[in-house]
């Protein structure tokens, strides 16, 4: 199992392919799980690894609450443990949060992919994905807040496996409120300017968590953003336009990579 130390914390992370590394970042409380489309659609071509964020799944669980620059510290430590030096980046909501801030203090980014995710703490509002790992229940209700009616009723087998996930490796109460104090205070709206990265940001249009005006917003502040919005699709993006995503995604690192 490849761990990743930063201190006196282990850092579960999942490394495969070969060539530009591609680091995913995950929301608060997902477990590395949750990048399973991207990952998969990625390895090969690049190096893909997916992490469990401090509190989350196989990563170690500290006291709380942590902050953006701990967190930002976690991924390049998860990064130096592969051997990487610079990586593209790819952020969901808080990881997208972490993403922003390793971009602006880190030399390591080389470019930013941002999904469901705001310039300021204020338009996060991440309490509806949160479920108890051990009420399946629970994790069923709560993906009524990330995905669409439409995919849940046409997909319930991938409904029931991110149940299933959820349940193996999402925070419990504890390590989600640690991952979500991070944002206590967060507005990157005057630094924005210094993130010179490439960045492209998915949101989906009828995401409730994070409002799409708000990545839309996100975009314009950034001195390279540009946003695709995703009609009919929720904060998840990621998986119910998993094709659509990847497919752009996988362009966007392909014109950016060095010859």
């Amino acid at each position: 199992m490849p761990t990743a130390t930063n201190g006196d914390v282990s850092l579960f992370y999942e490394r495969d392919g070969e060539g530009e590394t591609v680091v995913f970042v995950p929301e608060a409380g997902l477990g590395g799980w949750s990048w399973g489309w991207q990952h998969a659609a990625l390895a090969g071509p690049f190096e893909a690894v997916a992490w469990d964020l401090r509190g989350t799944g196989r990563s170690d669980a500290p006291p709380g609450p942590y902050d953006l620059e701990t967190l930002a510290d976690d991924l390049e430590a998860v990064l130096s443990n592969c051997n990487a030096r610079n990586a593209h980046v790819v952020g969901l909501g808080l990881g997208g949060a972490i993403a922003l801030e390793a971009a602006r203090t880190s030399s390591c980014v080389e470019t930013l992919t941002l999904i469901g995710t705001a310039a300021r703490e204020s338009a996060f509002d991440l309490e509806g994905l949160f479920a108890p790992p051990d009420s399946r229940s629970a994790l069923r209700e709560s993906l009524e807040t990330v995905l669409s009616a439409a995919f849940r009723e046409t997909q319930p087998d991938v409904v029931d496996g991110i149940v299933d996930w959820r349940a193996d490796g999402d925070a419990n109460r504890a390590g989600w409120e640690a991952q979500v104090g991070a944002l206590e205070g967060f507005d990157a709206t005057d630094w924005l300017v210094e993130v010179t990265q490439p960045t492209r940001l998915f949101h989906g249009a009828d995401d409730t968590l994070v409002p799409v005006s708000a990545g839309q917003d996100l975009a314009r502040r950034l001195p390279r953003g540009e946003c695709v919005e995703l009609e009919g699709a929720g904060h998840l993006v990621t998986i119910e336009r998993s094709r659509t995503v990847n497919d752009r995604l996988r362009g966007f690192l392909e014109e950016h990579s060095a010859e």
